[in-house]
């Protein structure tokens, strides 16, 4: 609703700019508040059954953990290809995606922000997969062009196709017919947040302009987070049972 707002109100804004209409209607409405959607964060086993379930299926079970540790959309993932990767420094940039156009059309494109376009160091333990698939995938560095992710007959992934026949069998099987690809994305905001990465860091690995767009819709509050927090005021704030002194408060 917000998104088509704001399309409305730069429309009329021109009009009211171009002298065609002398206000804006849309000018003084009131939208209603943008409620937090709660979602579980997938733990480590879940991700370990889901890129099993996918790689068996068809050979994607990399592309759980490039959303999981990497924070990578479905997009950025499909859209990946060998020229993206550079292995001597062990990181890849993202400048490319595939989505959907005009009719549903898959189309390859920039990513819609210059904060999209950005470069993520790669974890050893991620290299070893990807030296896995691209040695089952039968392609080197030498082909710079090869796609990381094809379909059933060597093409660039379909969104459609690989929801219905890759996706939605593999979550079934793990017992979470609830999750979406972006829910991979959303675990890694988490898990960052948990781990103590700076704000900044985390805002740039995840390809974001405004870092309250991490802090609010994609890092969930877990129950360990919460049950730390809770430990520390504790640690800090209450007598201790044990009769010994805790350390003064800076109110400053």
């Amino acid at each position: 609703m917000r998104r088509q707002y704001g399309v409305l109100t730069a429309v009329l804004n021109f009009a009211v700019a171009s002298d065609i209409i002398l206000r804006s209607p849309a000018r003084g409405v009131k939208l209603p508040a943008v409620g937090v959607r709660h979602r579980r964060v997938l733990q480590p086993a879940e991700l370990e059954a889901l890129a099993e379930e996918l790689e068996e299926s068809c050979s994607s079970g990399l592309m759980v953990y490039m959303g999981a540790v990497l924070g990578m959309r479905w997009g950025e993932c499909a859209g990946l290809r060998v020229e993206h990767f550079n292995f001597a420094d062990r990181s890849l940039t993202i400048s490319n995606q595939r989505t959907r156009g005009w009719g549903g059309r898959m189309i390859e494109q920039p990513p819609k922000s210059e904060a999209g376009r950005r470069t993520l160091s790669l974890p050893d333990a991620l290299m070893d997969l990807l030296a896995a698939h691209m040695a089952r995938r039968g392609i080197t560095a030498a082909d710079p062009d090869a796609c990381l992710f094809v379909g059933p007959e060597g093409l660039p992934l379909e969104y459609s196709g690989f929801r219905q026949r890759r996706w939605l069998p593999a979550r079934a099987a793990i017992g979470r017919p609830d999750l979406e690809f972006h829910d991979l994305r959303r675990t890694n905001a988490t898990s960052m947040v948990q781990a103590g990465v700076d704000m900044k860091t985390a805002q740039s690995r995840l390809g974001h302009s405004d870092p309250r767009l991490t802090l609010g819709i994609y890092a969930q509050t877990t129950t360990a987070a919460d049950r730390k927090a809770a430990t520390v005021l504790a640690e800090r704030l209450m007598p201790d049972p044990n009769g010994r002194s805790r350390p003064a408060a800076d109110v400053r």
